[in-house]
């Protein structure tokens, strides 16, 4: 009798376990649904304070910690400029921070002061006028590593099947949800000037090259000679090591065969903004952005694939 009640109580207490742990996944946004949609940004005009990091996303945890660290009570803020599943991780761009004021608020400037001392750097970023955004549930160090598996799909599907220009990726990190936004206009003013160095630095030997290639009568302008990063083999997937933001596993796919490694060039074939039926009061009525009217150093998305850095050339 006693054996039995012994199983029994076993079994019971294994059953509460799972009940448990079903709940905190389920609390923590593993049953959440992913609304992907296009119209207003989450987030006005912003100034934020970040560093720029060149390496696996899954090493950016202590950048978060280090930027709540200085002021607990801001806003976390990442932007991921390449796509980890067509970059080698070694070389995926992305700036981390804290956002210091939103709108026509202005910044603090003892809190620039402090960030500066500590190496960050301030940065604003514009409010466009159209974007595409997305939600998660952030109430557990879980929801961090669900994000790749379940946010980030959801996108790349979106502006997939919209042939959407949809690029950089942020992240702003608001209580206990994280706000996903993929600008459709005014994309060059997300780009740090970190981003367009390396992309200086990287196109000096191409460049040195298309030279020698031009004196044999080769068109340096034509689309098979045009820049791009190189691509080297890479792991599609890094470990969850910590369970800080950042720190999980970077993963998603853009879904496209083509050899692009940047957001920027995420669907560069595809429609505007414009040719979209947008989703949300705000973005209506908002007016749109002509090419004409587009500020300087906004890339233009034609019918090819091109890098940031082609809009202010």
């Amino acid at each position: 009798m006693s054996d039995l009640l012994l199983l029994g109580l076993i079994g019971g207490l294994t059953l509460l376990l799972l009940l448990t742990l079903l709940a905190f996944a389920g609390y923590s946004g593993l049953l959440a649904e992913v609304t992907v949609s296009a119209g207003s940004p989450p987030i006005r005009n912003v100034t934020v304070v970040y560093k720029f990091h060149v390496g696996p996303y899954g090493e950016t945890g202590p950048l978060f910690t280090e930027s709540c660290s200085i002021s607990p009570k801001l806003r976390s803020i990442a932007v991921y400029y390449d796509n980890p599943r067509m970059v080698p991780p070694e070389k995926c761009r992305c700036a981390v921070g804290s956002i210091l004021s939103e709108g026509e608020e202005s910044p603090s400037h003892e809190l620039i002061r402090l960030y500066q001392k500590f190496g960050f750097k301030v940065f604003s970023f514009p409010a466009p006028s159209h974007v595409v955004t997305a939600t998660f549930p952030y109430t557990t160090p879980l929801s961090i590593w669900l994000v790749p598996r379940r946010v980030h799909p959801a996108l790349d599907a979106y502006i997939k099947e919209r042939k959407l220009c949809a690029h950089p990726r942020l992240e702003i990190y608001q209580q206990d949800q994280i706000y996903f936004m993929c600008p459709l206009a005014r994309q060059g003013d997300f780009y740090v000037p970190e981003v367009k160095e390396t992309e200086r630095k990287s196109r000096g030997p191409a460049e040195a090259s298309d030279a020698l290639v031009d004196g044999t009568g080769a068109d340096t302008m034509s689309d098979t000679s045009s820049v791009s990063l190189e691509l080297g083999p890479g792991s599609r997937d890094t470990s969850a090591t910590t369970l800080s933001p950042g720190m999980s596993s970077r993963g998603w796919d853009d879904g496209d065969t083509r050899s692009e490694h940047s957001y920027s060039e995420s669907g560069a074939s595809g429609s505007s903004f414009e040719e979209l039926d947008l989703e949300g009061e705000g973005a209506l009525g908002e007016p749109r952005l002509s090419p004409e009217t587009e500020p300087l150093g906004a890339p233009k998305w034609p019918r090819e694939p091109s890098s940031p850095e082609k809009g202010e050339e």
